[in-house]
């Protein structure tokens, strides 16, 4: 902890605590920028804007009685998700893998040569045994090999529930999992948008047919803070310059 001068007595007890509330606050504030610096990448589980739809036409009201438009379940369909509050099993079979490879080579030599034969009035001795020649050669070699190479690969099954329906019959979906051992939280969530022909039968659609994907998987607990970064090595990875 940082060291502060002591105060005069004569000073009053409010001026006093207002001076040592006001020589706290730069190591709070120096505490708070080692924690905000370095961040964790996160998921945005936001919908991204891809296409803007048009704004639906509210329908009009056709209820009677028994008979209600909104709750309207056909007796005899294919018991597939289509309204909200629906439930979707998502097999996620997430599978990316990229590879990039490069090679150069680069061989180029020279050489030069010149000599002096005769000059008028001066003796053809006179640039015998190679004493006019002039020669040069030059060589160059460069060789480069380059080879990158990503693979990511997520699979596992989470029950989502429909959050929303777009004015084309697509579903909103979005759900959560969490899985709690002794003090460890596991974290698992998951949203999309899926055309309701691609659900199978049993509501089970897989995350490959499904556009707008956003998953996220975390860990809370011990186990993912022996994983993380102290604020002081945060501080230090901020300030390299590598």
């Amino acid at each position: 902890m940082p060291s502060f001068p002591s105060l005069p007595r004569s000073l009053p007890r409010s001026l006093a605590r207002s001076l040592t509330a006001l020589a706290l606050v730069p190591a709070a504030l120096a505490l708070t920028a080692c924690s905000t610096m370095y961040p964790q990448p996160r998921v945005d589980m936001q919908p991204a804007p891809v296409v803007k739809m048009p704004e639906p036409i509210p329908a009009s009201a056709n209820n009677g009685a028994i008979y209600q438009n909104a709750n309207y379940r056909p007796l005899f369909e294919d018991h597939r998700a289509r309204l909200v509050g629906d439930i979707v099993t998502v097999t996620i079979t997430e599978k990316v893998s990229a590879t990039q490879k490069s090679t150069s080579e680069l061989d180029k030599s020279g050489a030069l040569a010149a000599a002096v034969t005769a000059i008028p009035g001066i003796a053809a001795n006179s640039f015998g045994a190679g004493r006019a020649d002039v020669g040069g050669s030059s060589s160059s070699k460069s060789t480069g090999k380059g080879t990158n190479e990503n693979t990511n690969d997520f699979s596992g099954t989470i029950t989502a529930v429909v959050t929303g329906v777009l004015p084309n019959g697509h579903l909103l979906i979005s759900g959560e999992k969490q899985v709690g051992v002794n003090a460890n939280v596991d974290v698992l969530r998951f949203y999309g948008q899926v055309d309701p022909q691609s659900i199978r039968q049993g509501n089970i659609v897989a995350s490959t047919a499904i556009a707008n994907v956003r998953v996220e998987q975390r860990g809370r607990g011990a186990v993912a803070d022996a994983h993380g970064i102290g604020w002081l090595s945060r501080f230090f990875l901020n300030l390299s310059p590598i």
